[in-house]
């Protein structure tokens, strides 16, 4: 099940369901302004989730993984890794970070996805993440566009340069709660799978 990030049940604002499909609320494109984030009601350690998405033109979420909601109790979005939603063309974080690594697919503010990713916009695209152990990859509509290996000196030297630097052992944790991202922005989310792994 899932439940709001800073709640103990789901949102009663910000988010809806219709027909299966999980649409997040346009609230004037802020972080976790309006519902709020959501997240898993456990921890995963090893897996394989897989989400459908479609965004509107200029819109902003993404896909947290390694979240711990007792990192963050203040203004914003929850901590943990994120695979970046996002209209590349439209919106200015796109440009922001370094080279690229704020972009759709990107490991956000770390590592950059590739510019001929597979994406359609204006229509459902796939996302999926894979964990085993200290292995991550990031997948686009069947391809597989990032892949990186944590615990280690030079991911602790990417974190070191990037907007989480201040935050103790982030994304080293052995498990962590799996985040869907209010971003004021209208998305829809549908076909939520996640399968763990041994």
């Amino acid at each position: 099940g899932w439940r709001g990030a800073k709640l103990d049940n789901f949102p009663e604002k910000g988010w809806s369901v219709d027909n299966g499909i999980l649409k997040v609320q346009k609230s004037g494109g802020g972080e976790s302004t309006n519902g709020g984030d959501i997240v898993t009601t456990r921890p995963y350690k090893n897996f394989m989730l897989k989400v459908d998405f479609k965004i509107t033109e200029g819109a902003n979420s993404g896909i947290k993984y390694f979240v711990d909601t007792n990192l963050n109790k203040g203004a914003g979005s929850a901590i943990g890794c994120e695979f970046q939603i996002l209209d590349d063309k439209k919106h200015p974080d796109a440009k922001l970070g370094v080279a690229g690594n704020r972009t759709l697919g990107s490991l956000y503010d770390l590592i950059a996805a590739p510019d001929n990713k597979p994406f359609r916009p204006g229509f459902f695209n796939t996302a999926m993440v894979v964990v085993k152990g200290n292995h991550v990859e990031h997948w686009l509509n069947g391809v597989k566009i990032i892949e990186y290996e944590r615990n280690n000196q030079m991911w602790d030297a990417l974190v070191n340069y990037s907007k989480y630097k201040d935050w103790p052992n982030f994304g080293n944790a052995e498990e962590g709660l799996l985040l869907l991202q209010d971003h004021g922005d209208e998305v829809w989310f549908q076909n939520i799978k996640i399968k763990e792994l041994e």
